[in-house]
């Protein structure tokens, strides 16, 4: 797995498309019980290298009811982007993760992952790559059906401030998702 990861980090293979050229940012330990599938970094974490070290990672620690030293400690938490270097500044937002990534690092990585009981894919890109033709027409109905995905996987929308409308408008999830994964979250790390 060391040397798997000093790889991701000196990756550079869309170089030419990375407007603060590439930095992988990626955490993993052969020991992860979960595995957090994200979207790709923004600009703060892409100048800290430390994954979800933003708002949008409070948020999602939050969600998660965990401490940020669990959070970090790569034996509980594999966090694995969609795409591993900020792609740049799109007209609403970052642009997509970079195409390139996941096809190419994701499946040596859950090579090297032997004991992952949960799979949390955040957002579309994670849950069209993951869900393929099971994902549902809109990132809201595969995370209102969640349980259809269970016990490997767990959509979840982007914790991102920019989504409080989202979470405004579909107050289910606070009600009934969120204590869900927690349960499930709290039952892996004991």
């Amino acid at each position: 797995m060391k040397k798997l990861l000093k790889d991701i980090k000196q990756c550079a293979i869309c170089n030419a498309h990375l407007p603060l050229g590439p930095r992988p940012v990626v955490s993993a330990h052969t020991d992860s019980k979960i595995v957090i599938i994200g979207q790709a970094p923004g600009t703060k974490v892409h100048i800290s290298g430390i994954p979800w070290d933003d708002a949008s990672g409070k948020q999602l620690r939050k969600w998660l009811a965990v401490s940020d030293e669990d959070f970090y400690d790569a034996t509980k938490f594999a966090i694995i982007p969609m795409g591993f270097c900020y792609p740049g500044k799109g007209k609403s937002g970052d642009l997509p993760p970079r195409p390139e990534c996941a096809p190419k690092w994701h499946s040596p990585l859950f090579n090297e992952l032997k004991n992952v009981e949960l799979i949390i894919l955040i957002g579309m890109y994670a849950q069209n790559y993951y869900l393929g033709k099971t994902a549902k027409k809109s990132l809201t109905a595969s995370v209102k059906n969640y349980t259809e995905y269970l016990p490997k996987y767990f959509p979840l929308p982007h914790p991102s401030p920019r989504n409080r409308f989202w979470l405004t408008k579909n107050p289910w999830f606070e009600n009934d998702v969120l204590p869900e994964l927690r349960l499930r979250i709290k039952g892996l790390q004991n």
